[in-house]
């Protein structure tokens, strides 16, 4: 497809500029003879770039980008609007309706890859920032089916879905993220300024203190005196692992090794494998081919393992094989997920039994992350209770020496 330049006349009389996008020249015209537009001149023209972002002090900080959450939005309001106006009166009105500068900007430019004779997906491929591969492949199947609301709608639905689950765990980690910064403060400030005033009361007994109080006194004053030289290690720690995970045979070790860990791997892997279900699931609805959902569901997993074994999944159905026995091969994937795909296989339904894979395992994710909370924040409070009880024992054992020694 090339981008081609034009001036002409509507059917009002009034002349109309813009670019539309054609095979050839013949094309471009045939497009715009289409919408009864009578060309005046029609050129080669550059092909358009993405909208970009504010300036600020005359520099340029980039192109804008949809959040999550105005993404979601957009796709819910255009699924309502197509369903009653054509799909450029439906962006023109989410842009009129939209109150943020950088959604505005990126609907804008969507709309006017329309305008200009481009197909919605193909617009939306000027903002890939916002528009990820896996959003216009859906887009590109519903244009092509005749069926965009529908497609639109499970989109968002999908949006919607993952934005709660990434609510979810935030939430649960957030509680005892605090918690454990919270007692790691109490602890340190116990130790760096309570202790050393202590200490100085202790200095002229001259009596031999208990050993659990040296033990304190001493990881104290090295506190103290080499705190810089903890912080450059954990910062000087963080900085190598975070290099070496750039390697993708160690991060693909890494990985490997996070999902054998007995819960947390549980974890990650159900709540991937959700997520595949639910992804591919919805795409395989939307009448994409298997392969080509898989190819795009695969680009969103995170955790490098999985990815891989979803990589040989895509190869072996292009070798002959199946869904089911692929996964089953894979050896990653949660053995539900295998059986109600296999189901789904054998029945011709496998958009809903993957879709009933992904609410089972999202529930299990609920169950597990809230019993794995409340044993874990009582767990936290023990713990800090335990530290905080030793350095206060630690002060109370030489009182009470010193008070024995008194009395006698």
């Amino acid at each position: 497809m090339a981008d081609f330049d034009y001036i002409a006349i509507d059917t009002k009389g009034a002349e109309r500029r813009g670019h539309v996008a054609a095979a050839d020249i013949d094309v471009a015209r045939a497009t715009l003879d289409a919408r009864k537009f009578y060309v005046v001149k029609i050129t080669p023209g550059a092909p358009p770039q993405a909208s970009k972002g504010r300036p600020l002090f005359g520099l340029q900080l980039g192109t804008p980008k949809m959040s999550g959450k105005n993404l979601t939005l957009f796709t819910r309001q255009l699924a309502t609007l197509n369903r009653v106006s054509p799909l450029e009166e439906s962006l023109r009105t989410i842009t009129r309706q939209t109150e943020q500068d950088s959604v505005r900007t990126i609907v804008q430019h969507v709309h006017a890859g329309v305008v200009e004779g481009r197909r919605l997906a193909d617009a939306m491929a000027r903002e890939p920032k916002s528009f990820p591969p896996l959003y216009r492949a859906m887009v590109s199947a519903g244009e092509s089916s005749g069926s965009l609301p529908t497609i639109l709608d499970r989109l968002a639905a999908l949006l919607e879905r993952q934005a709660e689950i990434r609510g979810k765990l935030i939430t649960a980690l957030a509680y005892p993220s605090i918690l454990a910064l919270v007692a790691f403060g109490v602890v340190t400030a116990l130790m760096m300024f309570v202790v050393p005033q202590v200490v100085e009361q202790f200095d002229t007994v001259g009596q031999q203190l208990p050993l659990l109080t040296r033990m304190v006194m001493a990881f104290s004053a090295f506190l103290v005196g080499y705190w810089w030289v903890m912080l450059l290690i954990v910062v000087g720690g963080g900085l190598a692992g975070w290099r070496a995970l750039k390697d993708p045979t160690l991060r693909l070790a890494f990985d490997g090794w996070l999902l054998r860990i007995p819960l947390l791997g549980r974890l990650i892997r159900d709540l991937h494998a959700a997520r595949m279900a639910r992804t591919l699931g919805t795409m395989v609805a939307s009448r994409l081919p298997l392969l080509d959902g898989l190819n795009l569901t695969a680009s969103t997993i995170h955790n490098r393992r999985l990815r891989q074994a979803s990589d040989q999944i895509v190869d072996a159905i292009r070798g002959g094989g199946s869904l089911s026995a692929a996964m089953r091969r894979a050896g990653v994937f949660p053995p539900l997920l295998t059986y109600l795909a296999a189901s789904g296989e054998a029945a011709g339904r496998l958009d809903e039994m993957l879709e009933r894979a992904a609410d089972y395992l999202e529930r299990e994710f609920d169950r597990f992350t809230a019993t794995a909370l409340s044993l874990l924040e009582p767990l936290i409070i023990v713990v800090m209770g335990g530290i905080v009880a030793t350095i206060v024992l630690s002060i109370l054992l030489p009182i009470l020496q010193l008070n024995t020694l008194a009395g006698q």
